[in-house]
């Protein structure tokens, strides 16, 4: 079937904004308390007495076919691995910030730590290798989130588009993004 290409789809009306995920993912991966690698920006609460509703919108690397963060690194510390995934080399980092400012979607940042480049990497090197889950989704109380192989029909998340209209953040910059998005239903409701 050839090489696995991992995806991630956000459930924008399953999401109830409880930040599990961020602070699963800030454990699983040791950021730093001053940056995150995964967010969930919390907009509200829209409408009107006593029908009010909360919208959320999940923020982290979105893992595009074509990546601007990647051919803009001198050192080629930022790449895509085999299987579609985003990543940095440490090792290869100098800190010089380009990934940081080519990327449109404000996913990366400097670890005040190391002071190397970092970001989302849907925890491949210590969930994924192992045939675990991102730790995101692992801990998800409402299911929002569904990770897969796109290159698989039958994986569940290439059944779960099949299903509904989804969306993919800032497409008009053909950067083709992985993790893809059901757009919140509420729409323009009154």
């Amino acid at each position: 079937m050839g090489n696995k290409r991992y995806g991630m789809l956000y459930d924008s009306n399953a999401c109830i904004g409880c930040q599990a995920c961020s602070i699963a993912c800030r454990a699983e991966n040791k950021v730093h308390d001053d940056v995150h690698r995964l967010q969930v920006r919390i907009e509200g609460p829209k409408g009107e007495f006593p029908n009010l509703r909360m919208d959320f919108h999940r923020q982290s690397c979105v893992m595009c076919d074509n990546a601007p963060c990647v051919p803009v690194c001198p050192t080629g510390a930022s790449y895509t691995n085999e299987e579609g995934i985003n990543m940095v080399d440490e090792k290869k980092c100098v800190g010089c910030g380009y990934c940081i400012t080519a990327c449109p979607y404000q996913a990366r940042y400097l670890d005040p730590k190391t002071g190397t480049a970092d970001k989302c990497t849907f925890c491949y090197e210590n969930r994924i290798k192992p045939g675990e889950k991102p730790a995101c989704v692992s801990i998800c109380p409402t299911n929002a989130l569904i990770f897969g192989d796109l290159n698989d029909p039958n994986s569940g998340i290439c059944q779960a588009i099949k299903k509904q209209a989804t969306i993919k953040y800032k497409e008009l910059l053909h950067t083709n993004p992985k993790l893809i998005v059901i757009p919140n239903r509420h729409g323009g409701e009154k």
